[in-house]
């Protein structure tokens, strides 16, 4: 899978972790393949809450900001239609994934990785009506903040082995 990071508020420093993380992850995600084969791609754009308040009421008609946005570029229901490789987009308010990281007592970019994992599932035709349905969502979720967690540690590991002291 081919994944771009957008980020829009200038604010974001683990881009490279963040792809490590969803790239583990989007190997358990059943993705159909796009139209001749090509690789699937996503975008994750990373807004403040003022802009994803701004998408949040356009596009769904709920007032203020939320965590995740996801624009998937097909619906279950498009029969017929080509599979193009992208898969469509994730939007995630940076401001809003900082306050969650701090009350979750985890680093903001795990929670980035967390919220881009569910969009994901988003683009991929999953949603989440009835309790039922946050079952895969519940178990992406918790998928991606074990890879944040094992990136973090080979990322360390790799820092101890560059020079000895």
């Amino acid at each position: 899978m081919l994944i771009t990071v957008l980020d829009e508020t200038g604010g974001f420093r683990r881009r490279d972790r963040l792809v490590r993380a969803l790239l583990r992850v989007a190997a358990v995600v059943p993705v159909s393949p796009p139209h001749g084969g090509a690789e699937p791609e996503m975008t994750v754009v990373l807004v403040d809450d003022a802009v994803i308040a701004a998408r949040n009421r356009a596009d769904r008609g709920v007032e203020g900001p939320t965590d995740v946005l996801a624009y998937p570029l097909h619906e279950p229901d498009d029969a017929g239609f080509p599979r193009v490789p992208h898969l469509g987009d994730v939007l995630i308010s940076l401001d809003t994934a900082r306050r969650q990281a701090r009350a979750r007592g985890r680093p903001a970019w795990h929670e980035v990785a967390v919220l881009a994992s569910h969009g994901l599932l988003h683009l991929v035709g999953f949603d989440h009506r009835n309790a039922a349905e946050w079952a895969p969502f519940e178990a992406v979720q918790a998928l991606a903040e074990a890879e944040a967690v094992a990136v973090d540690r080979s990322r360390s590991a790799y820092r101890s082995l560059r020079a000895p002291s």
